[in-house]
This record gives C-alpha cells, structure tokens and sequence, in this order.
C-alpha cells in the first residue's frame, strides 16, 4: 500500500508530514501518548491497516545488560528473600528479660518446657522470679528446646542466655555444640591459673640497676644548667674546679651548694592529700559482721534484695515527718454500711488521700535526678501488701477518679495476684504515693520510709477511743487515729504537707464525698 491511495497529495509546504500527525479539524487536540510507552517504530511510521507484529521482549532479544535485569519485581523480592533465609542464624538464644525497671538479674522458677519439646511463637517456656513477682516468659520464635543453659533454682543476670532453640531436629546437634561452647567459655574469661612448671620454674632475674654516669674530672670545665651557673656567680665559685655529678657530668645547682659549702635548704614536708567530701547522696556501707556462732545465714530472695536495695537508697533522700490526728466516727459509721458490699478500710482510706492529692499536686509529685521534680499527671495510690518471703506495693490506678465499689474490685484483683506473684511490673511499679496500714494490727503510729522515686508515704494507726474536750469545756470520747506522712524535703516543704494533711482530716472526717 502506497502513500498515495491512502492519503490525500499534499497542497502545500505545510502538509510535509502524514496528516495522523494532526488534529482533525474544529476538534479539540487528542493528547499524544508519552514516547516512553509508545514502542519506536509507531514514532517513525504511519499507522498500518493490518495489526503490527507484537514487540519481542524475549532475553535472546535484549541485550545482555536489560536481561540481568528483566527479572519481574516479585521474583526478584523472593529471591531476595529466599536470600535472606539461607543466612539468617538457625539457633536463636533465649535471654533472661528485664520484667522490671530495678530487675537486674532473674532466677529460674520452673521451666515449662524442656529439652527437646517443641515450641511455638507465644508459648510460655519459663517462669523467671523478679524482683517483685513470677512471670512466664514466652518465645517469639517456632523451634524446638535444644539446650537449657540456666537450670530451675538458679540465677542470671539480665540480657544472658538462658536456652538454646533451634529451628528443626538438623540444628539440635549444632545447639548442643553451641551450648559446650557457652559452658566451657564462661571460666575462661578468668585468668588462668599457674601450672606445676611455672610455679616450680625460678623467678626471672631482678633487671641490674643502671649505672650512673662517670663524674666529669675535676680540672676541667663542665657543662651546667641555668641555675647553677646563677649561683656559682653569687658564691664566686669557678666552675672549672666542681666536678659534675649530674647526667653526663652536668654540673646541678647542688655541686655549686657543695662547693661554696652552703647547708641545702630542707624541703617543705608535703600537705596530705585533701580527704573528698562525702557527697549529698552517698549512702554509708554498712560494715561486714562476721556470723554469730550457731547461728544459720540465709541468703536474700529476689524480692528481699530488691527491698533491701530499694531501703538503702532512700537513705539517700532528705526526709521529714508529720503527723496529725484525726477523729473517725463518721468514717467508722461509713464503713459500717459499705462493709458488706466488699469496701475494705483501705480502699476509704486510698480514696480519701487520692481527693485531698488532687488539690495538692506537690504531694504527689516525685524527683529522680536530684536537679528537678515532676508533677504526675495521675493520682496512682500504692498500698503496701505483706506477702510470703517480702513486701509489695500493688497500685490503685487513677483513684481519684474511680468510686470506692470499683477501686474494691481492683484491690481485691491485685492482692490475689500478688498472693500469686502474678503482678505485671506497671501494677506494682506505677505508683506516685504510697499508703501502709497497720491499724489492723492495733499499731497506733509509726513511720513509713520513703520508696525511691516518690514524693510521700502515709502511715495509718489503728483508731482508738479517745477522751476529747470541746471548745466548751467538755468531755466527750471519740475515736481518733493518728496518720504520720513522710515527705521528701528536696520537693514537699512542711506548709504543703500540714495542707495536705488537713485536707485529708476534712475528708475522713466527714465521709460523704467519698461515696459521690
């Protein structure tokens, strides 16, 4: 087919090209495909009645550098991926974690699963004891136990391996190895000790002493320093006539002493070496006392060294106490009517120092660093708990905010749970102020020591009867009990503090607001 059967001859100049090329007449313009997705031969050809050939694309096509990457996008991620799986590691190690911000070693419970079970990702494999409860340590990984580093009964410290898993049966022997590798690698961190031969074999000669330099003969005339030349002008001595006993005969400001025969002046004593003063927040460590004869030495649990550490530190901060009594026959009549419906005095009392906190926010504050404090923005009251073995502070979230029947069933939640050593580390550790109640062992007073990290604690005394005279002149008997609030000083001054203790007066004492 030629050109003309299918087009008109062009009239003019301006018809030089295939008239495809443009727009029909009165007709907006059709936007022409971009080049790159138009194959090259439509750009130099007209169009043709029959269909084009289809465009090749084949690898025997293409050159050598467009077949290396003519790979479709997915195989290339599968391959790459495939990649990544024949070099990622076969063994994974299973470390013992941190379940608490103060933990810094773990001790092994029990293990729920053994060497050789198979385990999937979520799995509970260990329960380690933290400082303030058991938890169970799952897996992230599929595998099968191959090696239990860390037996049940024993310690590690916080990022060490305590298992090996491995992917399938083939790498169990390859963990096993691995195991050996870690065991038998542990003693050699320390220095070796000496052997039979080298403890038998002489110790190496001293080095000899060096020999000083020969004096310079007298007669001649020596080098000397600065100095000694300042003085042997002054004493009008020759330096020809001293003999040198410095390096290499160097004649020394003593040579010219001794020579005009003058008494060496006798050097200052040196000052001691100034004692450092004992910081703002050194704790003193208390001296190691050997066993009393007889007697039996138990080690420290996990939780006794962490409240061990945690009342050493607190030493540390500057603390002072207040105390203020309160009258509690309305409180007393109250709990009377709630008792029934599970509200403990403990819960009345938590709620009551959550309300007079929230008009007191320095109270509730805390300081970390020693440089400034922070106000939190949640009231969270932590009750000290005596459990087996230790003590414990679950917390009352938010307990300004939550009435007493629902901060009743959350208490009763959380002591069940740390009777079981089952808290989670933000039930016990969350706290902002603390309260501990021994009323209910007929205690009428003591003081708390402040927990690291806190503005202030309460301690409650039993109520008791108690003769009162009015501002009449007479003589009634009331209960009354006598609450004692330890306050770090660096934070809390005692204006706020008697504040907040009146606050917290006016509230137990008339009850009411506690049941809104």
């Amino acid at each position: 087919m030629t050109a003309s059967s299918e087009f008109p001859k062009p009239s003019s100049p301006r018809f030089l090209r295939p008239p495809h090329c443009f727009p029909p007449p009165y007709t907006q313009p059709a936007k022409a495909p971009s080049p790159r997705l138009r194959p090259r031969a439509l750009l130099s050809s007209p169009p043709m009645a029959t269909a084009p050939a289809p465009l090749s694309l084949s690898a025997s096509t293409l050159p050598a550098r467009l077949r290396a990457g003519a790979v479709p996008a997915g195989a290339r991620w599968r391959q790459a991926r495939r990649g990544r799986m024949v070099v990622r590691a076969k063994i994974r190690e299973i470390f013992m974690p941190a379940l608490s911000s103060t933990m810094t070693e773990g001790k092994i419970v029990s293990w729920s699963a053994g060497e050789g079970d198979r385990v999937s990702k979520g799995d509970a494999v260990v329960v380690v004891e933290s400082d303030k409860a058991d938890m169970d340590v799952e897996t992230f990984h599929d595998g099968i136990v191959a090696a239990v580093l860390v037996q049940a009964g024993e310690s590690a410290p916080v990022g060490a391996p305590i298992a090996l898993l491995a992917e399938s049966e083939e790498e169990v022997p390859l963990a096993l190895a691995k195991a050996q590798e870690l065991s038998n690698g542990q003693p050699q961190q320390a220095p070796p000790a000496p052997t039979e031969d080298a403890a038998a074999a002489p110790p190496p000669p001293p080095p000899a002493p060096a020999t000083p330099p020969a004096p310079v003969a007298a007669g001649t005339k020596g080098v000397a320093s600065p100095h000694a030349k300042k003085l042997a002008k002054q004493h009008r001595v020759d330096l020809a006539k001293v003999t040198g006993t410095g390096p290499y005969g160097r004649i020394t400001p003593a040579d010219i002493e001794a020579a005009a025969r003058i008494q060496p002046k006798s050097k200052p004593a040196a000052a001691p070496p100034p004692v450092a003063a004992p910081s703002v927040g050194a704790v003193p460590q208390a001296a190691v006392l050997p066993p009393v004869p007889g007697a039996t030495v138990v080690p420290f649990t996990t939780m006794q060294a962490a409240v061990s550490k945690n009342m050493v530190e607190s030493l540390a901060v500057p603390a002072f106490r207040v105390g203020y009594p309160i009258v509690t026959d309305k409180l007393d009549e109250l709990y009377e009517k709630v008792k029934p419906k599970g509200v403990t005095m403990t819960v009345l009392l938590a709620k009551a120092a959550a309300m007079a906190l929230a008009q007191h926010p320095v109270v509730n504050a805390s300081c970390r660093d020693g440089k400034s404090f922070t106000y939190n923005s949640n009231i969270n009251i932590a009750v000290a708990v005596a459990i087996d073995g230790g003590l414990i502070t679950p917390v009352l979230q938010d307990a300004d905010k939550l009435d007493i029947y629902l901060l009743s069933q959350n208490w009763k939640d959380l002591v069940k749970k740390a009777r079981a050593k089952q808290l989670q580390p933000n039930e016990y550790s969350s706290g902002t102020f603390t309260l501990s109640n021994l009323g209910m062992f007929g205690v009428d007073r003591f003081d708390a020591i402040l927990p690291p990290g806190q503005g202030a604690i309460m301690a409650v005394g039993a109520s008791k009867p108690t003769v009162v005279a009015d501002k009449d002149g007479f003589f009634s008997v009331k209960n009354k009990m006598l609450v004692n609030v330890t306050a770090d000083h660096r934070i809390v001054y005692g204006a706020d503090l008697a504040a907040f203790l009146q606050t917290f007066a006016k509230i137990v004492e008339d009850p009411e607001s506690l049941t809104l």
